[in-house]
């Protein structure tokens, strides 16, 4: 479907204000907000995806801001817009998280950020239940399993690099599938201080008594419940390789 981008010097008016500042920017707000959106050299905006405000498309919606379809220079990206209400003072601390997992190639690239934006590769994906739920015919087992191996080896790299997401016992939010390939998203709950859940998390979700396991189990036969908590008590208790392998080899990954 092709994208409509609207200049950034509209939104002055609503109802694209209350995009920039959701939920309820003033125009003293908006102006600013508009001025530090040129200084990024963010050109334009469209409204896309299938979350909305009012009557306007956007990508994506939280507790700490909006994220929609935007256009730096030439380049589709990401733009996440913090929320006039957000207790975050600014999307800094977001930043650097996005910058730390990208040093292992987890995550959307990071372009940078301002207090009220953050600049992020666009990821033109599906959620991870939506993707599994399309899933049939010959080879679906196989390409259900690529998928899973891949999260869970990003989430085995974030546990060995101390950070924990946060979030991704909800992986339905937090995982779009692009060309068959998982990025998890979503880095805002970020922690380089909590003890590490990443793959644990990931795994019950995908596993574990969840609308995503089900549509999993149509595919490819799970182990018991007791294996799987058996090998992540195993893991837990060392996060090395050589647990995560045991964890891989009981979910036939």
């Amino acid at each position: 479907m092709k994208s409509y981008f609207i200049p950034i010097k509209k939104f002055h008016d609503e109802p694209y204000s209350k995009i920039i500042g959701f939920p309820n920017g003033t125009k003293n707000q908006i102006k600013k907000r508009i001025i530090e959106l040129e200084k990024l050299q963010v050109k334009s905006i469209s409204f896309s995806g299938k979350t909305t405000i009012g009557k306007l498309s956007i990508l994506g919606k939280g507790y700490v801001g909006v994220v929609v379809l935007a256009r730096k220079d030439s380049k589709k990206i990401a733009l996440k817009i913090r929320r006039i209400d957000s207790q975050r003072k600014n999307m800094k601390n977001e930043e650097l998280f996005l910058k730390s997992v990208n040093k292992i190639n987890v995550g959307p690239k990071v372009f940078g950020s301002s207090k009220n934006f953050l600049l992020m590769e666009y990821i033109d994906g599906i959620k991870i239940l939506d993707w599994i739920t399309q899933l049939n015919g010959r080879g679906s087992s196989k390409k259900l399993k690529i998928v899973i191996k891949k999260i869970l080896e990003d989430c085995f790299a974030l546990d060995k690099m101390g950070f924990d997401h946060g979030e991704l016992s909800d992986i339905s939010k937090h995982v779009l599938i692009e060309d068959n390939i998982p990025y998890i998203i979503d880095f805002e709950s970020g922690s380089l201080k909590r003890r590490t859940s990443n793959v644990t998390s990931v795994t019950q979700a995908i596993f574990i008594g969840s609308g995503i396991s089900k549509q999993v189990q149509k595919i490819y036969k799970n182990p018991t419940k007791n294996e799987i908590i058996n090998a992540l008590k195993i893991y837990k208790n060392c996060k090395n390789r050589e647990n995560f392998e045991k964890v891989l080899k009981v979910l036939k990954l």
